[in-house]
């Protein structure tokens, strides 16, 4: 009897914070929780990292999509047929998810975090430049070009695979956050950010299997899993899907400028992956670009 009683009773916690936490995360400011979702994104990349030697990259990302998913489900419930009608949206921002995970952690085994950020940032913010007539913003472009480059030459120190690796995931986030806004729009919770984990597991299970095999069920690794999925996906994507419901994706896109700076922090503190002076100075100029169509994009005033 006490047993039951116990039981009923967490049950009911769990329902109420389940139902309380949509409220509490949306009266946190949008700006605010891109902030945090950055952040946490970022330390726990590094932490996936670590996971590298123990699972392999591939191993990693399904251990982090995997349970990711399993803590989406158990905290939204989601219903297949109650979200049939955004179904179309769901596998799309799932395929997407799935992917650039994916080539991010492969491009992650090849170079530094802070470059494998700093290049796969060219998505986001090819989103806040697409489109606009202001010569301004061209010269954001090319100076984020420029910090590329400058990454790309700085004397074989970094893989060229790495960077491709890299750019794919810039490609693939550029068309996670359209279709996060879109997924949004047509969900009225997380069940549909729930059914797009799942796909987005589906998407990398034949990688993690075919690398780490059983590597990934051992105790230790799960637990480590369990942490980076909740810092790399169900913390930062539960707070952008919110953000993205109250601004526009170019806006999305240019507020999250200081995710290379980041990224690089990150790496040095946990991973201790000191930067060269070359490649700090390409971070400050996609961090510079970004900043500056940013202050532009905030301008009530079109030139």
């Amino acid at each position: 009897m006490v047993v039951a009683q116990v039981d009923r009773s967490s049950v009911s916690r769990w329902n109420g914070l389940v139902t309380a936490l949509p409220g509490r995360v949306g009266a946190v400011p949008p700006t605010v929780q891109v902030l945090v979702a950055i952040v946490s994104v970022q330390v726990g990349a590094a932490l996936a990292k670590q996971l590298f030697a123990a699972a392999g990259p591939t191993g990693a990302v399904t251990l982090r999509l995997g349970l990711g998913a399993v803590v989406f489900v158990l905290l939204w419930r989601p219903s297949v047929r109650a979200n049939w009608h955004a179904w179309p949206v769901i596998l799309g921002y799932g395929l997407v998810l799935g992917t650039m995970n994916l080539c991010f952690y492969l491009a992650l085994q090849r170079i530094p975090l802070g470059v494998a950020v700093t290049v796969e940032f060219l998505g986001p913010l090819a989103i806040a430049l697409i489109g606009s007539r202001r010569w301004l913003d061209g010269l954001w472009a090319l100076l984020a070009a420029a910090g590329v480059a400058l990454l790309a030459n700085t004397g074989g120190a970094v893989s060229p695979v790495g960077l491709l690796f890299a750019l794919a995931a810039g490609g693939c986030w550029a068309g996670y956050i359209l279709l996060g806004a879109a997924l949004g729009s047509r969900t009225a919770d997380g069940s549909g950010l729930a059914l797009a984990a799942v796909v987005a597991c589906l998407v990398v299970l034949p990688f993690g299997i075919s690398e780490s095999g059983q590597a990934m069920v051992q105790p230790t690794v799960l637990v480590a899993g369990l942490g980076v999925a909740l810092m790399s996906s169900v913390i930062p994507y539960s707070l952008e899907l919110s953000a993205l419901r109250r601004i526009p994706p170019r806006v999305f896109g240019v507020l999250m400028s200081l995710e290379p700076a980041v990224a690089a922090l990150a790496g040095l503190v946990v991973l201790g992956e000191a930067l060269r002076p070359a490649q700090w100075v390409a971070v400050a100029c996609v961090v510079a670009a970004s900043a500056g169509a940013t202050r532009i994009a905030k301008s009530p005033v079109d030139g």
